[in-house]
């Protein structure tokens, strides 16, 4: 067995330790065995839909509406962009057989230190989600108390800051059991409250009067937004999650729990923020929402936004942790939970001092499917030419075993990787963010940003060209039965 990806037995109190909400998890990003996976499809489900039924993504159907689109557009978008949750589907496949999170999966394809290279961009990723709810807690309560006539100086925002950071530390301290536990009944909460909205706002949705209509080319840049907010944003998480179901789960179960938890509140949600913003364009902000409803819901929608954004935030924060694992840091997943919360809270107070949040939020979000979406398509190309197996002793090895190769780094992954993201940057229209960016192939086709397609393709058709023998002969070496077999005691070599 293995402690935080290091070989050597599970100390006692881990070991003797069962899976349960309200306690500290103790396991990391080490193997989880067999007999300690009690998590059901079912539990997957609700997990996802408890995160993303979240006013985030009602914010985000206002957004692409805001950048020009019709409504008939705007839902186009939403209905295309969230059927790439599929791809989180996917990327949930790999948890129930390994039994680990994604950035180890990862090393399969890139080695233990190749994989080094994107742990760390995912883990500025889940740091920079986790941002991002901090920052609309903070826009919450300063709303709360405008309400009241009280404005929030410097000190006020501090403290409001402050205050945001430790609620947040808590869920995600505890772990995967306390966040599936909690979402779970948090769900049933958040439909209820978008019941109330969709009553509140569709009767006065007059579409005959909203008139606007967008090219194709900003059309895509609203369907970036949608993939990478939603499917395809939530990839890196997958398996962080899937991993406590046990191995025997069918992998249709696994598929749908986690694309439909995910896809149904996404699209429910992002077409009431687009229906929102025909009746007021003010939706585009959180703290702006309720003036698309009725006055007396001011108060009941912001304090039931709260627990909705600390909700999605701690999938956010228990994954950057065990990406801080994975990249090599020698520290226990709740230490690295402690770590990631303070290093947001530090940032957090840089952005709401600096003032130019949604700006940075949209390209925050357009800039990401450029590592996102390479690194995606090599891991599913890996985990098929491996046919759908792994070597579960080799990924958490410290040192050598079956993905070690050449000093722990597989330069096939990582020349498909960079391969994938430069073809991501010649197709991307980020002209309105920060830093301004407009690709060649953008344009050239008046602004198009086909960017996580093309990072995909490029990706993964890259890594299967490179990497089809390779990995058959490491399969070979391995002797990893058929899928449905017996799994045989693997074969590892040493570099």
């Amino acid at each position: 067995m293995t402690v935080d990806g290091k070989r050597g037995p599970i100390p006692e109190d881990d070991a003797s330790e069962s899976y349960g909400a309200f306690k500290v998890e103790q396991r990391g990003i080490d193997l989880v065995p067999e007999d300690e996976r009690p998590m059901t499809p079912s539990g997957l489900f609700w997990l996802w839909a408890g995160a993303i039924w979240n006013v985030e993504f009602l914010v985000y159907g206002a957004l692409i509406v805001s950048f020009g689109l019709s409504f008939g557009q705007a839902v186009i978008a939403i209905l295309v962009g969230n059927a790439f949750y599929a791809l989180l589907g996917i990327a949930s496949l790999q948890g129930p057989e390994t039994g680990t999170t994604a950035f180890m999966v990862s090393r399969a394809p890139f080695g233990r230190n190749g994989n080094r290279s994107v742990s760390l961009f995912n883990w500025i990723t889940q740091v920079g989600f986790e941002i991002e709810g901090l920052v609309l807690v903070v826009l919450v309560v300063e709303a709360m108390f405008a309400r009241g006539g009280i404005q929030s100086g410097t000190l006020a925002k501090a403290l409001f800051i402050v205050g945001a950071v430790a609620v947040q530390f808590v869920v995600p301290f505890l772990g995967h059991a306390t966040i599936t536990k909690v979402l779970r009944y948090l769900s049933f909460v958040f439909i209820v409250l978008f019941c109330v909205m969709a009553v509140l706002v569709l009767p006065h949705v007059h579409l005959g009067s909203f008139h606007q209509h967008a090219s194709w080319a900003v059309w895509t840049t609203g369907l970036v937004l949608i993939v990478s907010a939603g499917g395809l944003g939530w990839t890196e998480n997958g398996n962080d999650y899937s991993r406590y179901l046990p191995r025997t789960t069918p992998k249709a179960k696994t598929f749908w729990a986690a694309t439909l938890g995910g896809a149904i509140p996404s699209i429910l949600l992002e077409l009431l923020g687009a229906a929102a913003f025909v009746v007021s364009p003010k939706v585009t902000a959180v703290t702006g929402v309720p003036s698309s409803f009725a006055s007396w819901f001011f108060w009941p929608f912001l304090l039931l936004v709260l627990p909705q954004l600390f909700a999605i935030n701690s999938l956010d924060l228990y994954s950057s942790g065990v990406t801080l694992q994975a990249l090599g840091v020698p520290v226990r997943r709740w230490g690295a939970v402690i770590i990631d919360t303070i290093v947001a809270g530090a940032v957090t107070a840089l952005v709401i001092f600096r003032g130019s949040f949604y700006a940075d939020l949209s390209g925050f979000l357009d800039y990401i499917v450029v590592w996102l979406g390479p690194w995606f398509a090599i891991i599913v190309a890996d985990w098929l030419l491996r046919r759908r197996r792994y070597d579960r002793e080799a990924l958490a090895a410290e040192r050598g075993g079956l993905y070690w190769r050449n000093g722990g780094f597989n330069w096939r992954a990582l020349s498909a990787q960079g391969l994938g993201m430069v073809a991501a940057l010649l197709w991307i229209n980020a002209q309105y963010y920060v830093p301004s960016y407009l690709s060649p192939i953008s344009s050239a086709t008046g602004g198009t940003d086909m960017s996580w397609l093309v990072g995909i393709v490029v990706g993964g058709v890259a890594y299967w060209v490179l990497s089809a023998r390779s990995v058959a002969a490491e399969q070979t070496m391995a002797r990893v039965a058929a899928p449905d077999g017996p799994e045989e005691a693997p074969v590892t070599a040493e570099a």
